[in-house]
């Protein structure tokens, strides 16, 4: 048995059967979730090394779900779709797939594809561990390890969410979030009309961030939109 644990995300259950049937007895640990949203609960739950994902899923489509996994994990994600239009696949991997199989395919090419991508990937995994704190202009620091914020090396007490937040976006510099988005990734649950939260708390990080709203050094709102980090390492 491998080590590598698999991510089957595919709604036709017969494919689902043949794609893991064939990768256990290549000897991966297969999980399978049949909808989009089924797939990224047991992505949250649990550590995979790849993922495979079918665009047209209920409940959550896989562009959804790629988009979810790539803020969160740099684990390799191929998407396997009957879908051979090329702005679908342009879209895939700008969400961050890996790579874009198109059905039908064969199993020997699949498994060639996950084996090379999983020997990439654990390449990546060996490089020597950079730093846990990072430098941005304006003298702000974050340290990932000791889950800290400084400024001009003074600790700015923010509370869990407030300090996710700004991970989140300064994972991501320069894209935008909307406010549902950050709402969804942080308080791993859907957004409701109406909810306020998010701006709350983002006027509390810039407030004990020292930002002006006008000025800002680090978070600027994307008018209509929402949010996004534009602060530069250094």
């Amino acid at each position: 048995m491998k080590e590598e644990r698999i991510l089957l995300v595919e709604d036709d259950p017969e494919i689902a059967k043949i794609i893991g049937d064939h990768l256990r007895r290549a000897g991966y640990e297969m999980t399978w979730a049949s909808t989009g949203q089924e797939g990224w609960e047991d992505f949250k739950k649990e550590r995979y090394q790849l993922v495979l994902v079918d665009l047209m899923l209920p409940e959550m489509d896989g562009f959804t779900l790629c988009k979810n996994i790539r803020l969160k994990s740099d684990v390799p994600l191929l998407i396997v779709s009957a879908r051979q239009e090329d702005e679908q696949k342009v879209k895939g991997l700008s969400l961050g797939a890996d790579d874009y199989v198109t059905k039908p395919f064969s199993l020997s090419e699949l498994t060639a594809r996950i084996e090379s991508h999983l020997r990439r990937y654990q390449r990546f995994q060996g490089l020597s561990v950079p730093s846990s704190v990072t430098l941005y202009t304006g003298d702000l620091q974050i340290d990932v390890t000791k889950r800290l914020v400084k400024i001009e090396e003074k600790v700015i007490p923010l509370t869990s969410k407030e300090y996710e937040l700004l991970l989140l976006m300064a994972d991501h510099p320069h894209r935008t979030f909307s406010k549902a988005e950050l709402y969804e990734h942080i308080w791993d649950q859907a957004d409701t009309e109406g909810n306020n939260t998010i701006n709350v708390h983002v006027k509390s990080l810039r407030t004990k961030l020292g930002e002006k709203v006008k000025q800002p050094k680090w978070i600027e709102t994307v008018w209509g939109t929402g949010y996004r980090f534009i602060g530069e390492q250094t």
